[in-house]
Formats: C-alpha cells, structure tokens, sequence
C-alpha cells in the first residue's frame, strides 16, 4: 500500500511537470486528473477522466466518461472508447499509466470516432414504438380541434339583402328588428276585442 501511494505521488508530480500550462489538463485531486482530448465543443472531442483506486497502478485506473462536457456520446461510443482504454490499461498494470492512456487517447480519438461509426448498431426504438399509437391518436385529436366549422354559405341575393340592411359600418341600423306596434295590433287586434268577440 506505501509502495502504490509513494508511486502515486510521483506519478502525480510528473503530470503536473508535463502539462504545465496545458489549458486541456485538469487536475481535480491528488487522484483524480482529466484531459480535454480534441477542439473545444467539437462533436469529435472528449473530456477523459481519470481516477487512481487505492491500489493503482497495480489496479487499473477507473475511467469516466459521464462528464457534462460528453454530452453529445451516446452510451455505445462512450463503452467503445472505455474498452479500447481498459484494454491498454491491463497491459501496463503496475506501471504508471494516466499519461500513456492520456496521450493514447489523444493520438487515436479520431481513428476510434471513424471506427465507432462504422460499427455502431442501427438504432430501433422499442419505446418509440409502444408509445406511437398515443402520439397519432393525440394528433387526429388536434387536427380536429384545428379544423373550424365552414360557415354558412349565402346565395347572392341573400348576401345582398344582409348588404343592404347594413351600414357603411357593417352593423345593422338601431331598431331593424323592431315590431312596429300600431301595425302589429291592428292585424292582431287588441285583447280587449278579442275577449268581446268570444262572450258575445
């Protein structure tokens, strides 16, 4: 255990003396560094982590990739390029190996991005799937909502009478619904003639 943490510290000062100045490394803690492989918000760029277990180096160091920074990996590219890491880290156990793996990841990251393309599965969505008959029933829902009743279609002389009982406005005049009285009764008659006639 004194063997591995002296061989930590060492290790340590020899990143911190290599990346001076380096805006691409970061160090978190005394086991904890990360290294921005690649153009800064380039979708072929990563931000590698790097932790030291207790044991390292004669423990392989745990590699991070679920940083905010790799939000545009999918879970496939971010196992494929933990793979290719761990592979080269079982090869180095006992030796120091965060700026091997650093500088391995740096030399081949494009090559991996090509390679994880080409081997990438073709997505299906299960998901999708169970929840597409909702999807398109909520869209007939809206199309309908969308569609206003057609309005009353007029024939001409119907449209020139609502025209002409209209003014400049297009508001009909005060009063055009109004009964005239005098006109109603005398076709109507009063209820005082009415009630005469029937007794009589």
């Amino acid at each position: 255990m004194e063997d591995d943490l002296e061989l930590q510290l060492e290790e340590e000062e020899a990143l911190l003396a290599i990346y001076d100045g380096d805006s691409a490394f970061n160090r978190i803690s005394s086991t904890v560094f990360q290294y921005r492989c690649g153009e800064n918000g380039e979708n072929n760029s990563i931000l590698l982590e790097i932790s030291w277990p207790p044991l390292y180096p004669n423990e392989k160091p745990n590699i991070n990739l679920n940083t905010f920074y790799n939000k545009h990996l999918g879970p496939f590219e971010k196992k494929f390029i933990s793979d290719k890491i761990n592979e080269k880290a079982q090869q180095y156990l006992g030796v120091a190996m965060t700026y091997t793996l650093i500088e391995l990841v740096k030399d081949n990251l494009n090559s991996w991005f090509t390679e994880v393309y080409q081997q990438r599965p073709i997505k299906s969505f299960p998901e999708i799937e169970e929840i597409l008959p909702d999807v398109i029933s909520q869209m007939h829902v809206s199309e309908s909502i969308k569609k206003e009743p057609k309005k009353e279609q007029l024939s001409k002389a119907q449209k020139r009478r609502l025209w002409n009982r209209c003014d400049i406005r297009g508001e009909q005049p005060r009063g055009w619904n109004w009964v005239d009285i005098v006109k109603h009764l005398s076709q109507t008659g009063s209820q005082n003639e009415n009630n005469v006639s029937s007794n009589s």
